[in-house]
């Protein structure tokens, strides 16, 4: 589906944060911001935008004003949602819709917030989400792909989490994937995937922030040719009766670039520690009493006072090290407390494994440290997001454990998971699984309750706008066999 002439409205709401636990509040619209686009050049033709008071101001917590700034003064005097909704009716309806991370957050809002006043919601003409676009085609140089860390691999400074900077960000960013894109595709020789990705790793943001702010942001040429066009400018979502419900619908045949990415695409959020040239990540080689896997220690081998988590040159990105490299371990003989889950989905529509194992006392007083200095790291950088720790207490007992997650890569039309996997007879003979696609039911009868499992893994520090944590990210297990 082509926009055409039809108007391209980006918008953000920015909301209070659910309480936990079973009688907590749903969200609570706080702002609305929206841009409405000229869609063929690409330029600003009106914006909208507005505090909004909630019913009750009491929703907004401390966990909320920790993600956005607005507090209950600075709403108090903000007119009800059904006294804008003629004005957020107008800018959306008829219109494509535009943003981040919308069919899963933003949309559903909307809607929530017209049918708690008991009017009908507006319609989208149709539904461009940039997070899983941009995620399917810009790929995990940008990290985690939120917009934050895309916006600081652009060198367009710091998210502000207010609907209407966060629109003009939003709109800043996909206009520079864009433009890095379209000279991807265009001069192939020069900038190959290789090279990019070296670059980045090499300089942070440095080389493709100069590169595409050659292009001014408000330039009003499209970054897209008839002929070179990538998958950037065809997948537009169709409106449906939920929104969220909605699939990407990819026109056209994808470009060799896009075929190249795919291929090489890992789920963003589940992503290897990331190295940089100011930033030593020598593999630290194993002790020859310890274990095979060299980089990979055992938590008797990790001294707390090695532990570090700077702020990665030229990014907000936060990373774990032990004695200056990423910190991985390895424990053995851990306890599977859950089997495989797979109950929430990625943004390209691949279940997201994982499995959680009893956590040995030496393991957990490492991680407890990784905790503490990762945190600590995490609130210096200007991070409000809320901090989730690694370790789980058992319900009937005084022992902890840890969710171990099993990362996938795109394989085709479907997807493996990137673990290596084996299981180990009671004789110590080992198996590689070779699994041609990733099939949940096969792996949960593979990581039975009970079974021990030795594993390596690594650790990945993550920030997301509602919370931030420590991800184990499982690179080797181990299933022995009864």
């Amino acid at each position: 589906m082509e926009t055409g002439g039809v108007e391209i409205a980006f918008f953000d709401v920015e909301t209070s944060v659910p309480g936990r636990g079973g009688g907590g509040n749903g969200f609570s619209l706080l702002e609305f911001g929206a841009i409405v686009l000229c869609p063929r050049r690409l330029v600003e033709v009106a914006s909208y935008s507005t505090l909004i008071r909630p019913a009750d101001l009491g929703v907004i917590s401390t966990a909320s004003v920790r993600c956005n700034g607005i507090t209950r003064d600075a709403v108090a005097t903000a007119p009800y949602f059904r006294d804008v909704a003629d004005n957020v009716f107008n800018v959306l309806h008829g219109r494509v819709w535009a943003g981040h991370n919308i069919l899963r957050f933003d949309c559903p809002r909307i809607r929530e917030a017209f049918s708690e006043i008991g009017r009908p919601a507006p319609e989208p003409r149709g539904i461009i989400d940039t997070l899983p676009l941009l995620t399917k085609n810009f790929g995990r140089r940008a990290g985690d792909m939120k917009m934050a860390s895309l916006a600081s691999y652009f060198g367009l400074g710091k998210q502000t989490h207010r609907s209407l900077d966060d629109v003009r960000m939003n709109l800043e960013v996909f206009k520079y994937c864009a433009t890095v894109l379209f000279l991807e595709a265009s001069l192939p020789d020069v900038f190959s995937m290789a090279s990019l990705e070296y670059n980045h790793t090499a300089s942070g943001t440095e080389a493709n922030g100069r590169t595409s702010a050659d292009q001014s942001p408000n330039s009003s040429v499209v970054p897209f040719s008839r002929k070179q066009k990538s998958d950037l400018s065809q997948v537009i979502l169709e409106p449906n009766d939920r929104a969220g419900s909605s699939m990407p619908i990819s026109k056209g045949v994808p470009s060799d670039l896009a075929s190249h990415m795919e291929q090489m695409k890992i789920d963003s959020l589940q992503t290897e520690p990331a190295c940089n040239s100011e930033m030593p990540c020598a593999t630290t080689p194993a002790s020859e009493s310890s274990s095979s896997h060299a980089g990979f220690l055992k938590p008797d081998e990790v001294l707390p006072q090695q532990i570090s988590a700077p702020v990665i040159q030229g990014s907000r990105k936060t990373i774990l090290l032990h004695r200056d490299c990423p910190l991985q371990l390895c424990c053995m003989g851990m306890r599977i407390h859950f089997g495989v889950s797979s109950k929430f989905m990625d943004y390209a529509g691949r279940p997201k494994l994982s499995i959680v194992v009893d956590a040995p006392e030496n393991l957990c007083k490492v991680l407890d440290v990784c905790d503490q200095v990762a945190q600590i790291s995490s609130e210096n950088s200007g991070s409000n997001s809320e901090w989730r720790t690694l370790l789980k207490r058992n319900d009937y007992s005084n022992t902890f454990t840890i969710r171990l997650h099993i990362p996938t890569v795109a394989n085709g039309d479907g997807a493996v998971s990137s673990t290596d996997i084996y299981q180990k007879d009671p004789r110590g003979n080992m198996q590689k699984l070779e699994l041609s696609k990733l099939d949940a039911a096969e792996l949960d009868q593979i990581f039975l309750s009970g079974t021990a499992v030795d594993a390596c893994f690594s650790t990945d520090i993550y920030d997301y706008q509602q919370n931030a944590g420590i991800r184990l990210v499982a690179r080797r297990l181990v299933v022995n066999s009864r």
